[in-house]
């Protein structure tokens, strides 16, 4: 199809602007059109490069049982196609775009089946299993492969369960709707699980548990990616509703029409417009003709440029010598804290780069890229705040092998200024590397396997939308909706883990993002229909975002469908917050879902705060009133009119039920939270 900005640029281009000679430039505007039509492809050319059957369907994969099943490819306009699943069959035509569809149901069995697709070529799938699918999204935390867990080798050791099947959706951030995801479907092995970065660990855990109390073959389909925010993950029609996001996604329009690398992020555009290191061989490059860089001292390298005061790129260089044999092991490259954002190089090699999550920063070496002798250090560093961008001891700074010794790094450098970026100089719009922009992980890693048949999504994610938790009290939902919408398959259960603890306890009652979060999270599992909450209070690491106990995760999740979805006898929830009452200078708690009675975790209920009318918080004593209740006090408010529980981003959770799972943190007031009105833009 011809796009009218195309018509544009060529007709102005004519002869100096289209308003002062335009009856010249639309007398070519037969030929520009004509032009513009024989340069584009046409849907055959676009099928051609497309695989016939997509990607997503495949030997090993699992489908969904009980309800149609939409299959998919691309071959030429009006190309028949035929879908045969044992004694079923199901035909479908390929419409203009090339794109052929077939729903076929498969039917009710628990040994492997084939699936034959005929057309203009014949492919047969093979070693498939009929169950249920479920689709694992989220961030990093999903994203944790099993390898990573506690016990992590003698998890993967006894993963041998080969009526669990995976596919992994690779990265892909892409500025419009994708066709074609990129994986393969594996059997769940000791030796397939560490794959590709490894199965989700939560993922497994789940299925692990599903298909041990059912039989039933589970196919886990895992779409998610570290860092990445909600907003990712909708489209653009589900964010329209939100005004706040309209600055970036007009952004993602501009840069859609560039017709350019789809980063999905805002950083690595700004480099590509501003940072003169990226040009030609780069700064990066071993034999880089060094003449004119300054030598500077690391740490201090921006004080010795003069730029301790403002945002700047600077690239570093340096050699260093090892040995002959080279050490043995492992080795890595450590940078102690940076700020704000760095790239590493080794003889040219790239080997990490992050703006916030590997702090302190330790980049794996791949094996190859040392030698002995001299080797090339190459480091792009952006500072944005701090009077130095290297903020650890200098000792910090090594390159360092497992089997010793350690090569200091600290000391004299070469720097040169890449970008001086104070005002008016512009900045990013955000300085994450990885992929942020709103719909680009929506439309690069979540439409092109849709429509898959599906029983349901689990969902772990929030960590990124921390700083505007009020804002996801209706952003999850609305990405509910927007999923459901776009596999068309009705209210399909949607299960969402709460975050677990993490960062430093408080000693003070507060409020944070992540108890705000915690909370959003509950509300949309409280309201939207078919939906579920895995409290994970209990769980967590304060100094690790990524905490490695993930089998109380994955059960949990395993307890909502098992009750939700496949009508077992199972308790899905601690307690939850039913009402608060005043008692003198107390509060009386009440809880639903305590079976078999409240349970206490330590010497005592906590952590509980209250306040009075004046909205001051104070630590509150506690204690069991009953099986569903606790009375809270503190000699600070004579009169309570509020509770909490649990509400700050590391709480001390002592409170359960009899099934031994934890209560839900919560709060009874509603009165404005850290991140009230607050919006990434």
């Amino acid at each position: 199809m011809m796009h009218f900005s195309f018509l544009v640029r060529a007709i102005r281009a004519f002869d100096g602007g289209f308003r002062r000679r335009a009856w010249r430039a639309w007398l070519l505007y037969p030929a520009v059109v004509s032009l513009a039509i024989a340069a584009a492809p046409s849907p055959d050319q676009v099928a051609a490069t497309r695989p016939f059957v997509s990607p997503i369907f495949g030997d090993n994969m699992v489908l969904q049982r009980g309800k149609p099943n939409t299959l998919w490819g691309w071959t030429h306009a009006g190309d028949a196609v035929r879908v045969r699943i044992g004694s079923r069959e199901a035909n479908g035509v390929a419409g203009l775009d090339g794109r052929w569809q077939v729903q076929i149901e498969p039917p009710a069995t628990k040994e492997e089946v084939a699936v034959e697709i005929d057309g203009p070529q014949q492919v047969e799938l093979r070693h498939v299993l009929v169950g249920d699918v479920w689709l694992c999204g989220g961030q990093s935390n999903m994203q944790f492969g099993l390898p990573g867990v506690r016990d992590g080798a003698t998890e993967v050791a006894s993963a041998d369960r080969p009526r669990i099947r995976f596919f992994i959706v690779k990265s892909h951030s892409a500025y419009a709707p994708a066709s074609v995801p990129s994986g393969a479907w594996r059997v769940c092995s000791p030796q397939t699980v560490g794959e590709d970065g490894g199965l989700s660990a939560v993922a497994y855990f789940f299925a692990r548990r599903v298909q041990a109390e059912t039989g039933v073959a589970i196919g886990l389909v895992q779409d998610c990616l570290g860092g990445t925010p909600a907003e990712t993950w909708m489209s653009s029609e589900a964010l329209a509703r939100f005004p706040e996001f309209k600055f970036p996604l007009d952004e993602v329009d501009r840069l859609r029409g560039l017709s350019g690398p789809q980063y999905g992020n805002y950083i690595m555009h700004w480099y590509d417009e501003y940072d003169a290191g990226v040009r030609g061989s780069g700064w990066w490059d071993p034999v880089l003709d060094e003449h004119g860089w300054k030598p500077v001292h690391v740490p201090g390298a921006f004080g010795d440029l003069g730029l301790a005061e403002v945002p700047a790129v600077v690239w570093l260089r340096r050699e260093i010598m090892l040995p002959d044999p080279l050490p043995a092991g492992a080795a890595t490259l450590n940078l102690g804290i940076v700020e704000k954002m760095d790239t590493a190089y080794l003889n040219g090699s790239f080997v990490g780069a992050s703006s916030w999550v590997e702090n302190p920063r330790v980049y794996r070496v791949p094996a190859g890229v040392l030698h002995a002798g001299r080797n090339q250090i190459a480091l792009r560093v952006f500072k944005l705040k701090s009077k130095e961008s290297f903020l650890s001891p200098p000792e910090t700074l090594q390159l360092r092998f497992t089997g010793g010794p350690d090569f200091a790094l600290a000391g004299e450098w070469k720097a040169a200024v890449s970008v001086d970026a104070r005002p008016p100089h512009p900045l990013p719009l955000a300085y994450e590397n990885y992929p942020v922009m709103p719909t680009v992980l929506y439309a690069g890693m979540l439409q092109p396997i849709a429509p898959l048949a599906l029983t349901g999504v689990l969902w772990y994610q929030g960590e990124a939308n921390t700083p505007h938790a009020a804002q996801y009290r209706a952003l999850l939902p609305e990405l509910i909706g927007d999923w459901r919408r776009l596999f068309g398959q009705g209210d399909l259960p949607f299960y969402i883990v709460s975050l677990p603890a993490f960062q430093a306890r408080q000693d003070q009652p507060t409020t944070d993002g992540w108890a705000e979060l915690r909370e959003a999270q509950a509300m949309a599992a409280r309201t939207v229909p078919n939906c579920g909450l895995a409290v994970t209070i209990d769980t967590g690491e304060a100094d690790n975002i990524h905490p490695k106990d993930k089998v109380p995760v994955g059960e949990r999740l395993a307890r909502l469908a098992l009750a939700g979805h496949y009508g077992k006898e199972v308790v899905t929830s601690g307690p939850t917050f039913r009402s608060a009452e005043r008692v003198g200078a107390a509060l009386r708690v009440r809880f639903d879902h305590c079976d078999s009675g409240l349970v206490v975790h330590g010497d005592k209920p906590g952590e509980f705060a209250v306040a009075g009318a004046d909205q001051k918080w104070h630590w509150a004593e506690a204690r069991l009133d009953s099986d569903d209740a606790v009375v809270v006090s503190s000699n600070e408010v004579p009169e309570p009119v509020a509770v909490r529980y649990a509400w700050q981003s590391n709480p001390k959770a002592t409170l359960f039920n009899g099934a031994g799972l934890p209560a839900t943190p919560f709060r009874s007031d509603d009165w404005p939270v850290s991140t009230t009105g607050k919006t990434a833009w």
